[in-house]
Formats: C-alpha cells, structure tokens, sequence
C-alpha cells in the first residue's frame, strides 16, 4: 500500500518487531495489514489479508492504528488484537482464554486425521483433552465431517471459547465440557469405545515458562504451558488416562517438546496398554509428535 502512514509503521515494525518461531506467517507487513483492516472494521485472520482491501483511514483510524502498532510491539499478540487465528484452514476466534493455535500442532492435526480416516468406522468417535480454544477438536471435525467429535480442557474460560468457535466455524454440533484430562469421560459411552484420542498437552518445564518470551508468558495462559517440574507431569498422566477410553485398535496422539520425542517414545513402548509406537518428525527432523495404537486386550487391563 502506497500511503505515507503505511510506510512509517511498516518501517518502524520491521525495525523493531520480534516474530516467534511458533508464529511463522507472521511478518511486519501481513502483521500491519491486519491491524489496519482490524481499524478499517474487518477482523482479519492473515490468511485472509491479502485480499482485503485497504481504505482510506481518517485521522481518528490512523491514531487508532498507531496505539495498535504500539501494543504489538509491546508484545501483544497479534491474535489478541484481531481476534482471529488461523489453524489447518479454518479461521477461528481468539482471545486470552485459550492458547493460541500455533502452525506447529497442524503436524499433530493432519497425523490425527489420518488416523481417523483409517479407523474403518462409520462415525469414528474423536475425544480431544486440552483442546483450549478447541483448534483440533474442529479442525478434525471440519476435515472428517462423519466423525463425531468431542472434547475438554480444565479451563472454563477456554470450553466457553471453544464452544464459541464451534458456532463460528459452523460445528455446534461438537461439544466441549470442563474437566481434567480423561475425567469428564469417564463413564459407559466412551470407556473402550474412542477411536482417536488426540492432546497438545502443556509441556514446558515450570522454571522454563517463567522464563519465555513475554508475547507468551505476559498474554497467554500459564496453564496451557506449565507442564511441571520437568515438563511431562501432564504428559505421564495422559499415557495412564488415555488407554480407558481408547477401543482396541484405537490411536492415541499428542504433541510433545523439543528433546522429548525419544524418551517418551522409549516410555511408550514400553506400556501393555499400546502395541505399537510412531515417531512423527517435523520438516526439521525434530520429533514432535507421538501416535500409540491401543493393544488388542481388554481395557479393564492392569494399570498402566
């Protein structure tokens, strides 16, 4: 855009704006265009910016645009200020209720989906545990439309985000409850009867979260990261709370770590309650994500 406000902010955002590694398709221009459509009247995701059409800002929307500017580079994400994410192709509701959804769990999204896909159900049933803002809940929803998706989070705040995206996406029909992990479905009509059990579970040691970035640790909740002392406390409980409600033959997948892919793997296969174990590996060769197929054996097995 050819316009001299355009051209200061953009300047002064690719001097002195920090995009995360997590948050790959931001840049200084996609991150102005969306602030400027945002004070325009259009709450943009960027996938979405580059087919907005720019309008002439009066001098209040361009004093706006300057205080939007200077919350971004205070460290404000810029999810926050849209109200838009986007994840897997669709474009959801944010807010400080919830995680972000980052490009990296899309890795954990697609894995599960293929999953689903190979369940050989007619409905395959898909319980999503720490769905937050519930990206992967409707993402799997939206992409296998026959499934019958389900999911929770700890967090009040983030179920009623989560059943708010599932009307703006379209998905009323996907439910969300509160509770910890598997607790909210434990009862007859999920035990031994899930075919897919997906998590991105906080997994950031507790000494680590208090040291991240502060468009992080400032904005977004610390219950979404903090996975304890060492970063798997909520990662051992989901390897003993997932096999209950899993159908033999049924997969569980959930995100993991950096450094946390051949020590969890080792752990996994080590459990009576899966027979088999993948590593799925990032375009960096970094493990980042886990899938243990349900043994064959009845799910009133010994503990895990």
């Amino acid at each position: 855009m050819d316009h001299p406000l355009y051209r200061e902010l953009l300047s002064r955002l690719e001097r002195e704006l920090e995009v995360l590694p997590d948050k790959p398709d931001e840049t200084p221009r996609t991150t102005l265009d969306c602030l400027w459509a945002l004070v325009a009247g259009q709450r943009l995701a960027l996938s979405q910016v580059a087919t907005a059409e720019m309008v002439e800002l009066d001098p209040a929307g361009q004093e706006r645009l300057r205080q939007l500017v200077e919350l971004r580079l205070a460290n404000a994400p810029l999810a926050h200020l849209t109200g838009r994410q986007d994840f897997m192709g669709l474009v959801l509701l944010a807010s400080q209720a919830a995680l972000v959804p980052r490009r990296e769990t899309e890795l954990l999204g697609w894995s599960a989906l293929a999953k689903t896909a190979s369940a050989g159900a007619a409905a395959p049933l898909v319980v999503d545990l720490c769905t937050g803002c519930g990206n992967l809940a409707l993402a799997m929803a939206i992409h296998a439309p026959q499934a019958k998706v389900w999911g929770s989070d700890l967090s009040p705040e983030a179920v009623e985000l989560a059943r708010e995206n599932a009307r703006f996406v379209g998905r009323p029909d996907v439910t969300f409850v509160a509770g910890d992990l598997a607790e909210p479905f434990d009862n007859p009509d999920f035990a031994g009867r899930v075919d897919v059990v997906t998590c991105n579970p906080p997994y950031i040691s507790s000494v680590k979260v208090d040291g991240m970035h502060a468009e992080i640790s400032e904005h977004e909740p610390r219950l979404a990261f903090d996975g304890g002392p060492f970063g798997i406390k909520v990662l051992l409980r989901l390897l003993k709370d997932a096999p209950r409600l899993l159908k033999p033959g049924g997969w569980l997948l959930f995100e993991i770590g950096l450094g946390q892919g051949e020590p969890m793997h080792k752990r996994l296969a080590g459990l009576a309650a899966f027979d088999e174990v993948q590593s799925i590996r990032d375009p960096n060769g970094d493990i980042r994500v886990l899938a243990a197929r349900r043994s064959a054996i009845a799910v009133t097995d010994r503990p895990i």
